[in-house]
């Protein structure tokens, strides 16, 4: 058959390839035909107005599927124009492969928990895998009914193995992990920095504070008074960072997987870095009492912690400890060590000192203060969890934070008043329409938001105020992080909002996030520091990196975040029965989403979990109401949950609910938990049935969805 007459004039396409100017190419989704497609140039409608909202940019990519209008361009060539973006099942997967008790072949059980489709594996295909391998396959069929089928393309080992949590993350997320010969051979090639023109900071006492487990030390720290006395009480700091730049230039071998990495990313048990070994624990390390080259801005405050002046140097430093986050706090506590002990009185008291004024700067501009626990996996040397604990938070951690981020703020003032553009960390800020919701939720509690376009952090840190060390604090300061937009990079500097900063830009790790690097590089070139800058008739496009770059972060933040789902579902995967008290975090149709208390693990309630009844969504509220016994679960109320089930290969946690016995006061009510007129009773998964009368207009407007 003809390629002309094998294309209806609507059809779906799958988005290939884009050429050299940029022009996208698409194929038909199914192609049944001896003979290649023909060749398909996406045509992509035009940006309209900003005051016409019908018509808004249409964004397509490489990997997109979409619906086209497919029209004739000549010599069996032809123009799409999307019409709309369609959801695309994923091509390659991975999973754990169970084999059929008989007969050949098996099925695979993907690791990503949305995923539920059968996934067939053919006796031919399975390239002798057994039950319990970690396997990559490619779909082949996804017929309409009937299990999707797929072949084998690459055995990962046995999913029992240790690491091998990290590893489905590495392969889910396509996560760039092999180094180029090229660029491990440049590495492997680097060789310490010459003084040359560098100024001199190898008598400054610099020192490194980071955590225990911390293998490279990208930025060191030091203050002291300031001599002048025209200024009293004053400071002057020092915050050295690694010079990234010197050994990774623009354009060779090493900048071209970094970029592609964009950032390093950090797993309990592993790390996948931006830069091989070779530097990023070598010479871009600050290791105690070696010569290392460095960036560093030096900046005079006042006795309240306003920056008077700053400047950038590049030097050639070495660092007098490294020292640790525990320890520092420790030695400022009245119990140093043998190693922080005669550093008190030259090193650890000053930058407490300076702290100390740079907080209170902090706490007049109005930061965001949200108060977020974090957790920490504990793993042993083979990769096995061994615990799941608070992460430590001192004042040597805000310290540091504090000292950073002074540091980035005069990075980038300096580039604001260059020739040179600068990639600045934004935050806008938040959504109006979130805006409004926070304030209808929290109106229910009495608590008045201030409107959204005259909004700081400053009034989201007074509600916050107004519920600290009540039962709706957990709520609230929920409410409020879920408000807030997404920091992101851009060369259009909006500020920081969650900082209350004008200008902000990320200087201060160059070892772990592209970002830094390109700061670096425009502040050489800008200071005219030496080698390793831009050139300045060779900018590079930073619409388009600053795109990548902060969609390899988001990346990074999501493997992060299922890779400790599937380490935190395997320690409790010996736990299955115990009976554990939770706050509730989300709730939805499906039921509700608890955090463990005392591990930090998120699960799921479902609504075969919950007491047999029917319940309403309550959206606007969140809660979730039982009509008969009128159980009532609204997010931050505490609840006792059963384990029912885990599976570590895709992070998921089932709990069901527990009566409890023993009663804490419930936000705005007598019961902290949730409360129940009646309790007990079988599970059911009934929501809504039809025939029921809907108790709020957003549950009519869920049901009708």
């Amino acid at each position: 058959m003809p390629r002309v007459a094998a294309l209806p004039p609507v059809d779906v396409l799958d988005v290939t390839h884009a050429d050299k100017d940029g022009d996208l190419f698409a194929r038909p989704a199914k192609w049944d035909f001896d003979s290649a497609p023909p060749v398909i140039l996406v045509v992509l409608p035009r940006r309209g107005r900003p005051s016409d909202d019908r018509a808004r940019p249409f964004t397509v990519g490489v990997g997109d599927r979409v619906l086209a209008r497919i029209t004739p361009a000549g010599d069996d060539t032809f123009e799409a124009r999307p019409i709309k973006r369609l959801a695309q099942a994923p091509q390659k997967l991975l999973g754990v492969f169970e084999a059929n008790s008989e007969g050949g072949g098996g099925f695979l059980r993907p690791v990503d928990k949305k995923i539920r489709d059968t996934i067939a594996i053919g006796p031919r295909d399975t390239m002798n895998a057994k039950s319990g391998d970690l396997l990559a396959v490619q779909v082949t069929e996804q017929p309409r009914h009937g299990p999707h089928r797929a072949k084998v393309t690459e055995h990962l080992g046995r999913i029992d193995a240790p690491k091998h949590l990290s590893l489905i993350a590495i392969h889910a997320h396509g996560l760039p992990h092999i180094f180029s010969e090229d660029a491990k051979a440049q590495a492997v090639a680097a060789t310490g920095a010459p003084l040359g023109s560098r100024v001199d900071l190898r008598t400054v006492p610099l020192v490194t504070i980071d955590g225990e487990d911390a293998r490279d030390f990208d930025d060191a720290v030091f203050a002291e008074p300031d001599s002048d006395p025209a200024n009293p009480g004053g400071w002057h700091i020092l915050v050295a960072i690694a010079d990234v730049a010197w050994y990774v230039r623009g354009g060779d071998a090493l900048d071209r997987d970094a970029y592609a990495r964009g950032n390093s990313v950090y797993f309990p048990d592993r790390v996948v870095p931006m830069l091989p070994e070779e530097l990023s624990n070598g010479w871009c390390s600050l290791k105690p009492n070696e010569d290392r080259p460095c960036l560093a801005a030096q900046m005079w405050l006042d006795a309240h912690g306003r920056v008077l002046r700053h400047e950038i140097i590049r030097g050639l430093m070495r660092s007098l400890a490294r020292l640790t986050y525990d320890q520092v706090q420790k030695a400022k506590d009245g119990h140093p060590d043998e190693m922080t002990k005669p550093l008190m009185d030259e090193v650890i008291n000053p930058l407490y000192g300076a702290y100390k004024a740079l907080d209170e700067a902090r706490s007049k501009r109005g930061t965001l203060e949200l108060d977020i626990t974090e957790r920490k996996i504990i793993v042993d040397t083979e990769g096995h969890i061994t615990g799941v604990v608070p992460r430590a938070r001192y004042d040597s951690h805000k310290l540091i934070e504090e000292f950073m981020i002074a540091a980035n703020v005069a990075a980038a003032e300096t580039l604001a008043t260059s020739a040179y553009p600068c990639v600045y960390r934004i935050h806008d800020r938040p959504d109006p329409e979130r805006v409004d919701a926070l304030r209808e939720a929290l109106g229910t509690l009495n608590i008045a938001v201030a409107k959204s376009d005259s909004l700081k952090a400053a009034d989201f840190n007074r509600i916050l105020a107004q519920v600290r060390d009540t039962p709706n604090e957990n709520l609230v300061n929920t409410l409020v992080l879920r408000t807030q937009s997404q920091a992101v990079y851009s060369q259009d500097n909006i500020g920081h909002f969650g900082l209350g900063l004008r200008k902000y830009a990320h200087f201060t790790s160059p070892i772990r996030r592209y970002s830094d690097l390109l700061v670096h590089r425009a502040l050489i070139a800008a200071r005219k520091l030496g080698d390793g800058g831009w050139p300045a008739d060779k900018d590079p496009n930073l619409t388009a990196v600053t795109e990548h770059i902060s969609g390899t972060e988001r990346r990074a933040a999501m493997a992060e975040r299922q890779t400790v789902d599937r380490f935190t579902a395997a320690f409790l995967s010996t736990k299955t029965g115990a009976v554990f008290r939770g706050r509730i975090s989300g709730v939805s149709r499906f039921g509700v989403f608890v955090n463990l208390m005392d591990t930090g693990a998120d699960g799921i309630l479902p609504m075969r979990g919950l007491p047999q009844d029917f319940y309403d969504l309550d959206e606007r509220n969140h809660l979730l109401v039982g009509r008969r016994r009128n159980l009532t679960l609204r997010v931050g109320d505490i609840v006792d949950v059963r384990l029912r089930e885990t599976n570590d290969v895709a992070g998921s946690i089932v709990f069901e609910y527990v009566e409890r016995a023993d009663k804490i006061d419930r936000p705005g009510e007598d019961d902290r938990g949730a409360t129940s007129k009646r309790g007990g009773g079988k599970p059911s998964s009934r929501i809504n049935p039809p025939g029921k009368k809907f108790k709020g207009k957003n549950a009519w407007k869920r049901r009708r969805r």
